[in-house]
């Protein structure tokens, strides 16, 4: 592969012009074409076949040189024939055109089709939040002016959650004695949610002197989500982080990865070009109130760190974080990001069967939300059905579409803040879980399962349909003719057979009183 131009010359023609048909990545796909574009990866462009199982098999590219992960692009079937493509960010704008090299399916995922080959920048990228922090390597290099030495190292610490005390004090311990080494911070965020950012960036003032910071978005083979406060690492994500921070110029990596940070050694072996480090652990020394390294504390005197569970669990209560734990402006930023839940967005789903009793229960639950003072829209199934989806059959792909449908406007009700009640039949796990995704970029998410057996809602059968589903008349009716897949990741599962909806309406309010997403105090009649 030759090198991508940054100029926009080379195969395809001027910057920011291309004939050849468009498509926008997915995530990974776009987190690495900016990387490469970028300089940040010494690659000209996406990996062969040959290239992504020498790498996912063996941590090197068939000529030898370590790269951890594999760097592919994943296209539909419709343009896996292409000879170019002109690949765009999510708002269509063009940022580099594909020369297709190679066209290959993953082994073992019939249908999963990837082209090969090299890309050339066409228009520099302005999608993506933090825009003016995401430099390139070349231009951060630039602005050190002399390049890292033995004698004038580079720390870069590779992030993508608060830093919280304990990892302030290795940073800055492991910073002086690589002898008062320059700090850079690289910032892993999505391209389209600022996540954790300003939480890291609140940290400045705490960090050595000489500490600059630089946004990226590195692919991560564990789960990247907003509704956490960081995600998972592996030790190839490691190993790629440390490429990257190299990239920009720095000969140490540190990665802040919370409690459970990877196995150094193992990240070593993957032979990334700087060295990790594998700080001393800090404790909280609670008898002399400082923090220090774990072996000038007293076992016994040690108060062990926030987990992740309890800092949300905190936050989600409203309760201020303390004070040993993390610095009042860390602590000040995740509180903005992280409300107490009674002042976050939330969406509420009912999922269940035709004549379960969804509608009722949640008609129900949106009266209490209302009384609890909170500001709530409801999403009815058959409501939506003769607006928001009108015209749409009750066909697999019709009903996908009708709860995507339903999932971006409970998202947008949930980033403003307000709680968004739910209630279609949503039979697909797939439907439901594209939900959950949308509406956690913005906010929380409960799944309750009205679990009413299929006996028990076909002898209610208010609507007569499931009388017309057996005699034919509708086709594709989920219980009779179509399938409903049963949740496994339901929050709260409420059985309506012989119970009165009052007492099931009871059981979700409290559940959300229990939660925090409503006053614990508030006990409202259901009546």
């Amino acid at each position: 592969m030759v090198s991508a131009h940054r100029d926009g010359s080379g195969p395809g023609g001027g910057a920011g012009r291309s004939s050849a048909p468009a498509f926008a990545p997915g995530p990974d796909g776009l987190a690495h074409l900016e990387l490469i574009l970028s300089g940040a990866y010494p690659l000209a462009g996406f990996m062969t076949r040959e290239q992504a199982e020498s790498v996912a098999l063996r941590g090197r590219l068939p000529d030898g040189r370590p790269w951890p992960v594999p760097v592919t692009l994943e296209v539909p079937e419709e343009l896996a024939g292409q000879e170019r493509l002109t690949l765009t960010d999510l708002e269509g704008a063009p940022l580099a055109e594909l020369v297709v090299s190679e066209r290959w399916e993953s082994p073992g995922e019939a249908g999963v089709h990837h082209l090969a080959g090299d890309v050339t920048l066409l228009r520099p990228p302005t999608y993506g939040v933090l825009r003016e922090l995401r430099s390139t390597p070349a231009e951060v290099r630039a602005q050190r002016g002399l390049e890292p030495t033995p004698d004038r190292p580079l720390l870069a610490v590779v992030t993508d959650r608060p830093l919280h005390h304990r990892a302030l004090h290795q940073i800055r311990a492991e910073a002086e004695a690589l002898g008062r080494a320059e700090v850079l911070v690289i910032v892993d965020t999505g391209l389209h949610d600022e996540g954790l950012a300003a939480t890291v960036l609140a940290a400045e003032p705490l960090l050595p002197p000489r500490t600059s910071f630089a946004v990226v978005t590195l692919p991560r083979s564990g789960a990247r989500s907003t509704s956490t406060l960081g995600g998972a690492w592996t030790e190839r994500d490691a190993a790629l982080a440390g490429h990257v921070a190299a990239a920009y110029g720095a000969t140490h990596l540190l990665v802040e990865a919370g409690g459970s940070p990877p196995e150094t050694e193992r990240v070593m072996a993957l032979r990334p070009p700087l060295t990790v480090l594998d700080p001393e652990p800090w404790r909280y020394d609670a008898n002399e109130a400082l923090w220090k390294p774990l072996t000038h504390v007293d076992p016994r005197t040690v108060l062990a760190e926030l987990t992740d569970d309890e800092v949300a669990g905190e936050l989600a209560h409203g309760r201020e974080l303390p004070s040993w734990f993390t610095p009042a402006r860390v602590g000040a930023e995740l509180a903005r990001l992280r409300p107490a839940r009674t002042r976050r967005g939330l969406t509420l789903l009912f999922t269940g069967l035709s004549g379960s009793g969804k509608s009722t229960i949640a008609r129900g639950v949106c009266d209490g939300v209302r009384r609890s003072g909170r500001t709530v829209s409801l999403l009815d199934g058959d409501v939506v059905r003769r607006v928001l989806s009108k015209g749409l059959t009750f066909s697999r792909q019709d009903r996908e579409l009708n709860i995507r449908r339903i999932g971006y406007v409970a998202a947008e009700i949930t980033r403003h803040g307000g709680v968004a009640v739910c209630a279609p039949i949503a039979p697909y796990a797939a439907g439901r879980a594209e939900v959950r995704a949308m509406v956690e970029e913005f906010g929380d998410f409960f799944l309750v399962h009205v679990a009413t057996p299929l006996e028990e809602c076909e002898a209610r059968d208010r609507k007569g349909l499931y009388a017309q589903a057996r005699a034919g008349r509708i086709p594709e009716f989920t219980g009779v003719s179509d399938p409903y897949e049963e949740p496994t990741d339901a929050d709260l599962v409420v059985d309506t057979v012989g119970a009165d909806p009052a007492e099931s309406v009871a059981l979700v309010l409290d559940a959300l009183r229990e939660g925090g997403w409503l006053p614990s105090d508030q006990h409202v009649s259901e009546e």
